[in-house]
């Protein structure tokens, strides 16, 4: 199978790997920066580098356009020119509809829009990863006019690089990115800013800001560039799911406002079984089964590594792991997802033995 693949960052680079290392697939690529399609090369995401567009489509089976979203439409045009009837054309972007409603009526046979759901704030061809996609959901968003083979030959690119493909009407699929991913962008710098802008008492919040604010901002900032262009193309859902949000804090706010304790705690309690069920499906597992270990850590050389060794020596799986600095003086904390109560209980176990100060809580996470 040869693919070429048309934008050699994070995403291309790394479905460029997955096809070369799991389907044997030979790979041309081509980027407009010269230097990106450079590290793809040394990387081995891609067997050649193209001096054009229209360059790596010749020979093409499957055309992947990996370009940012504000480009993919204008670039899937230039390679349906490039490409004859037989060629399958799909993209990687975050949002499907504007993509899908933009190809030509003589071209959408063979054009069929993919989104698959992973990734990383890391961008660039540096980071890419063969296994970015392993047990992935992988959306596939033809059109009432995409032909069964076309459809067909995505489905497979997708399992092929380990994903799950997930079939799914364009629409739909911007809606529910829109409140899973875009929305929560919004939120992180919504309250980034919040909290950085603030001032009481002439003292600034953003200089004690927990581990929670930390959380909560994670994604805040990010590649500015890359989420200009899936606000506005996704603008309609996105500013749905504000709207909706908007109500939703509105509600809060009354319960706050009344001292409505029965809802706040039935609201703080559905939201607990809504993380749970997240994670359980996040790691394929039922809610019950899955235990979070939080464990202090010193802020010295070694000692994430010592924790690692210690669970991986025992022969216990680590589901999940996530550093958390406190300050200098205080080091930080571990949390650490397991699977089992038998083999959590035996982590804390052997952590404890070892000097270290470790609990088992909930799957709810702390407050501070």
């Amino acid at each position: 199978m040869q693919v070429a693949i048309a934008g050699l960052g994070l995403m291309g680079g790394s479905i460029g790997l997955a096809l070369r290392e799991h389907a044997g697939a030979h790979v041309v690529g081509f980027d407009l920066d010269a230097t990106e399609a450079a590290v793809a090369f040394e990387r081995g995401c891609i067997d050649r580098i193209a001096d054009s567009l229209e360059e790596a489509c010749l020979g093409a089976e499957i055309v992947v356009v990996a370009t940012p979203v504000s480009t993919i439409s204008s670039v899937v045009a230039e390679v349906m020119e490039a490409t004859d009837a037989s060629v399958t054309v799909t993209d990687v972007g975050s949002t499907k509809g504007h993509v899908v409603a933009s190809v030509l009526a003589e071209h959408c046979a063979r054009f069929v829009g993919g989104h698959p759901i992973c990734g990383s704030e890391a961008h660039g061809a540096a980071h890419a990863r063969a296994e970015l996609f392993a047990g992935a959901t992988y959306f596939l968003t033809p059109s009432l006019e995409s032909a069964p083979e076309h459809l067909s030959r995505v489905h497979a690119l997708a399992t092929a690089i380990g994903a799950r493909p997930v079939v799914i009407d364009p629409e739909a699929h911007d809606r529910i990115v829109a409140l899973t991913s875009h929305f929560p962008h919004v939120l992180a710098n919504v309250l980034a800013l919040q909290v950085a802008e603030a001032e009481v008492d002439g003292y600034r919040p953003v200089l004690s800001a927990g581990g929670s604010f930390r959380d909560m901002t994670r994604v805040a900032g990010a590649n500015p560039t890359i989420w200009l262009d899936i606000f506005l193309d996704n603008r309609a859902a996105v500013l749905a799911a504000v709207e909706d949000a908007q109500s939703r804090l509105s509600v809060v706010a009354e319960a706050l406002r009344s001292g409505d304790e029965a809802f706040l705690a039935d609201w703080i309690g559905a939201a607990g079984d809504a993380r749970r069920a997240a994670l359980a499906q996040a790691h394929h597992t039922a809610p019950s089964d899955l235990h979070e270990l939080i464990v202090a850590l010193p802020d010295r050389p070694g000692a994430i590594s010592s924790i690692a060794q210690t669970l991986s020596a025992a022969g216990i799986n680590i589901d999940e792991f996530v550093l958390s600095h406190i300050s200098p003086e205080q080091g930080g904390e571990v949390r650490i997802v397991i699977a089992g109560l038998e083999q959590a209980d035996r982590a804390v176990e052997l952590l404890q033995a070892d000097g270290c100060v470790a609990t088992r809580d909930a799957m709810l996470g702390g407050a501070e």
